[in-house]
């Protein structure tokens, strides 16, 4: 029996980017072992981890972030190493129309967690952000000494988190890092965000609601390379800093959704343009070069057409999976 050398308490990994995370950790060490504590919000989903749910080496607890004496008991029964923090309130416009739930997750939550880093001296804590906290920008990309400008609750929710464990970095020398990715895609994506849901629509020939012009840019990123930039910076990472995650593979939503169509055989008929959203950011780009220089590359992001096809077969292929979502 292989020797358990380190224990990862991930959260909100039942979620798509940490349940992706968790495979990826399980298939490439054996010698760690992953606690997964998640609320099982709508967005939490346990079929994500089905075939690893019986695995000696991975444990499910079913809990808030904000519940501050079973994150303590946990971290403490575990002996816990390391915390990885995937667990948010994270779509802009659930949170433009209800954003207390953002801030009590992702702000106190995140502090929560950050004071039992503190008192059980937890070796690492990685929290899990995004590119959204730097806000729009029209040309160029952001680097991660750029000043924070959210524009939306979520987005401000984020960056909020953020300030707070660098303030636990400066104050308590707390051993953290923060990622920022850049939007993600793949499988396991719960269905009210873009790729998944176009596909899924596109799939029954429903309408796609369409944002303004369709021309808002993202840099997209594969899930499995940010879970190996993740898994680069829980390593390798310095103390205290921030890691930009993006593959320099921008794409407008109606490119996105040209691409979903002819793969799927469907007629442009079905696209439907719809009011924006309030502040809807024109355009994301952040500059990646720091995580590279630690040994990072976008692999599968870059071959992008290739990665979107392997995307769409893999919802088309898990109907079981996303039917009982919608």
């Amino acid at each position: 029996m292989v020797e358990i050398n380190m224990k990862l308490m991930v959260t909100g990994g039942a979620g798509f980017i940490g349940s992706n995370f968790i495979h990826y950790i399980l298939e490439k060490y054996n010698d760690i072992s992953v606690v997964n504590y998640d609320k099982l919000t709508y967005a939490g989903n346990l079929d994500n981890l089905k075939d690893i749910e019986e695995s000696p080496r991975y444990r499910f607890v079913k809990g808030d972030i904000c519940d501050a004496d079973l994150v303590n008991n946990i971290i403490d029964k575990e002996e816990i190493d390391q915390i990885i923090n995937f667990a948010a309130e994270s779509h802009v416009d659930r949170s433009i129309t209800g954003p207390d739930v953002f801030i009590k997750t992702d702000v106190f939550g995140t502090f929560t967690l950050l004071e039992a880093c503190r008192k059980y001296d937890v070796k690492r804590y990685i929290q899990i952000s995004t590119d959204e906290v730097y806000g729009s920008i029209d040309k160029g990309s952001f680097r991660e000494s750029s000043p924070l400008n959210p524009s939306s609750p979520y987005s401000a929710s984020k960056a909020s988190a953020d300030l707070l464990v660098n303030s636990f970095f400066v104050t308590y020398g707390l051993p953290v890092c923060i990622t920022r990715s850049s939007n993600n895609f793949g499988p396991n994506q719960y269905p009210e965000k873009l790729i998944p849901l176009f596909i899924i629509k596109a799939f029954h020939d429903e309408s796609l609601p369409l944002y303004g012009d369709g021309l808002n840019v993202r840099d997209w990123l594969y899930v499995e390379d940010n879970c190996k930039a993740i898994d680069l910076v829980r390593q390798k990472g310095k103390n205290g800093e921030i890691y930009n995650i993006g593959a320099d593979n921008e794409h407008n939503n109606i490119e996105i959704t040209n691409i979903i169509l002819e793969e799927l055989g469907k007629t442009k008929s079905l696209i439907k343009y719809v009011k924006d959203r309030p502040g809807h950011d024109r355009r994301y780009s952040i500059d990646s070069t720091k995580i590279k220089k630690i040994g990072w590359e976008p692999i599968m992001s870059l071959d992008f057409k290739n990665t979107m096809k392997k995307t769409i077969q893999w919802y088309t292929k898990n109907k079981w999976w996303w039917t009982k979502l919608i």
